[in-house]
């Protein structure tokens, strides 16, 4: 590589010169710095440029400072110098840009590249961080994640647990703090694997959220179903509501609450169900992706395959449920679950409903638990049904589901009245 003092002159006149001559970049090393150069095109462009190695049995690296022009030569050389220097001392500066671009990384951007991965979340998961990262920790949302201390931590999450998300809610929100502050520590970690220091260590050494272990709220499940004395008048009531409605939005809700109470299934898994999941004549439905992520096929009880062949197919809408609302189908229905948790004597949830159906299965109907948990498609800690058994297809478990079913029809017709004998089942 050819040698130069680099001035102006010599740049503008020699060096421009020469690069004219060749069909190919020249590299002109400059004789007062060892390791300074300049690189001219054919066409007259100059860039000032930097190497040494970071240490003895590594590659050199090559650094570009900047255009001519841009910077001028005494400019670059002292650039040059304090990149040298660095590589010298074995700290490379494309390192160091590294960390410093890492160190802005705010809590917002990490946020957009966990719940961008292809595959790795459910869309209501991703709403879930979203929502927290947007309200929760609004405040924080454009900060650099690495100024995120353990004493924000500790101070947001008492603020949530005794006052709520806006500070105005009696009681606080010890659910959403915990749902929040477990949000946090999962995008922090995932920052600190994502980002490096110049060293190559993590860019979050000790997660803040840490902090919160002694202070977290550990709390009770929830337990709140239709008692087994109520089971019958909530199931009545459903049928002789659903015989006076006229509404199209009425019906759907009254016969999505009676298949929840019929499948166990999830509110989500329940009211997106779609007709093309639906196997009548082979008495099943399908599930392609519910919370699990386990795909199955569940089956249906006589009271179940009644019920959707009752239900009216709307033209243009693929929905089981539909309503005339912008997802096409019942979402939440709040209004009915009021009017239900009446006849229940307590406030009932979708979710109640779950847990009505389970305790259904294992008390009145003396379904062994590792059945009802299929049913409700549960994930199953059994190394056998994990790993060898097929979890895919339960249409097996028919017969289960038509005692639940002829459960439901039995205690509604003692609420109404009827004077009902119960045979002894079949062995």
């Amino acid at each position: 590589m050819p040698q130069l003092k680099l001035t102006k002159t010599n740049i503008d006149g020699k060096a421009v010169a020469d690069a004219r001559e060749r069909p190919n970049d020249i590299l002109y090393w400059d004789t007062e710095v060892k390791g300074f150069g300049v690189r001219v095109t054919p066409t007259g462009k100059k860039v000032f440029i930097a190497q040494a190695r970071a240490s003895a049995d590594t590659a050199p690296v090559r650094l570009t400072i900047g255009l001519y022009g841009v910077f001028t030569v005494d400019q670059a050389r002292d650039v040059a110098r304090e990149h040298l220097r660095s590589l010298r001392m074995g700290n490379d500066p494309r390192d160091m840009k590294k960390q410093s671009d890492a160190m802005q990384v705010s809590l917002q951007a990490v946020c957009d590249a966990y719940v961008a991965r292809p595959g790795k979340l459910k869309e209501t998961s991703k709403a879930a961080i979203t929502r927290h990262v947007a309200t929760t920790f609004a405040a924080w949302k454009d900060k650099p994640v690495v100024s995120i201390t353990e004493d924000m931590c500790r101070t947001r999450y008492r603020e949530m647990l005794t006052k709520g998300l806006r500070g105005n809610r009696e009681g606080g929100s010890p659910g959403q703090a915990n749902q929040a502050f477990s949000v946090l520590g999962a995008l922090l970690n995932y920052a600190g694997r994502q980002h490096k220091r110049a060293d190559g260590s993590p860019l979050i050494a000790h997660n803040p959220v840490g902090i919160l272990r002694d202070d977290k709220v550990r709390l009770k499940p929830r337990t709140a179903r239709i008692l087994d004395n109520k089971v019958g008048a909530a199931w009545h009531a459903l049928t002789e509501w659903r015989a006076t409605a006229h509404n199209r939005d009425t019906m759907s809700s009254i016969d999505l609450v009676r298949f929840l109470m019929l499948t166990g299934l999830r509110i989500s898994e329940a009211s997106s169900l779609k007709w093309s999941q639906v196997h009548l004549d082979d008495g099943y439905f399908h599930l392609p992706n519910p919370k699990n992520s386990n795909p199955v096929s569940m089956p249906l009880s006589t009271q179940a395959v009644e019920l959707l062949k009752a239900r009216p197919k709307v033209e243009d809408n693929p929905f089981v449920f539909p309503s005339w609302g912008k997802l096409g189908h019942i979402k939440d229905p709040r209004d009915l679950m009021k009017k239900l948790s009446v006849v229940a004597g307590m406030p009932i949830t979708p979710h109640a409903l779950r847990r009505t159906y389970t305790n259904v299965a294992l008390r009145q109907c003396r379904i062994e638990k590792f059945r009802t948990d299929l049913l409700t498609n549960h994930i199953t800690r059994d190394v056998s049904a994990e790993h060898y058994f097929d979890t895919t297809n339960l249409q097996w478990l028919q017969p289960e589901a038509q005692k639940i079913g002829d459960h439901l029809d039995l205690e509604a017709k003692k609420a109404a009245g009827a004077n009902v004998v119960v045979l002894a089942q079949r062995a």
